[in-house]
């Protein structure tokens, strides 16, 4: 297919939030396959911060991790399926980067417990978060020598982001629009519960 209408076809359905709506329907699908109750109970939100080129949209330094680029924060599952994302400059700090998804949360029908690391600790945060019925439950990332501290399920953002790394287009922001990295984000994500969904299917009709 040549690429100009590929692309065309890309941006419509990034602009008609397609990818979006795609991957939620099939993270609660997966679900649902699992014998899981549709809309979770907890979900678990954390971000992670990407190198960027220096055409895209939106540029900042990550002083803890040294990373000059942009900060995706992803609210995810128990079994590490997305269910929402956003995006902003890496100087942006969870608690300022999450709120924007809580109402967005709230549509999908979520009330329940949001599990995070300190970056999501604070009484300003917790307040917006409750205004949406969602209750911010807030553990520690780390140990004092920066080793990684698996708690509850909170664990299973850190396993999203491992598989989204393995998508080399994802590990450097080249995008000169937000949407269009999300959307991507998206597709990755697509792929992966699409692959679950057909085993889980297979096996199923084994038995």
């Amino acid at each position: 297919m040549p690429f100009t209408p590929l692309h065309s076809a890309f941006a419509r359905w990034t602009r008609l939030g397609l990818w979006r709506r795609l991957g939620q329907r099939l993270a609660l699908d997966w679900r649902r396959a699992r014998g899981d109750e549709v809309v979770p109970s907890a979900v678990v939100a954390d971000s992670r911060s990407l190198r960027s080129a220096p055409s895209a949209w939106a540029r900042g330094i990550d002083g803890g991790k040294l990373v000059k680029g942009v900060k995706l924060v992803a609210v995810c599952d128990k079994h590490g399926s997305l269910l929402d994302l956003a995006l902003g400059p890496a100087t942006v700090d969870d608690r300022a980067g999450t709120p924007p998804l809580l109402p967005q949360l709230a549509g999908l029908g979520f009330q329940g417990d949001l599990l995070g690391d300190s970056g999501l600790k604070g009484a300003p945060f917790a307040a917006a978060a409750l205004v949406h019925d969602i209750h911010v439950s807030v553990s520690p990332g780390g140990t004092r020598d920066d080793q990684f501290l698996p708690c509850g399920i909170r664990w299973v953002v850190e396993r999203l982001f491992a598989w989204l790394s393995r998508y080399r287009r994802l590990n450097i922001v080249y995008d000169r629009q937000p949407d269009l990295f999300a959307a991507h984000v998206w597709i990755a994500m697509i792929s992966i519960i699409s692959r679950r969904l057909v085993a889980h299917t297979q096996a199923q009709q084994a038995v």
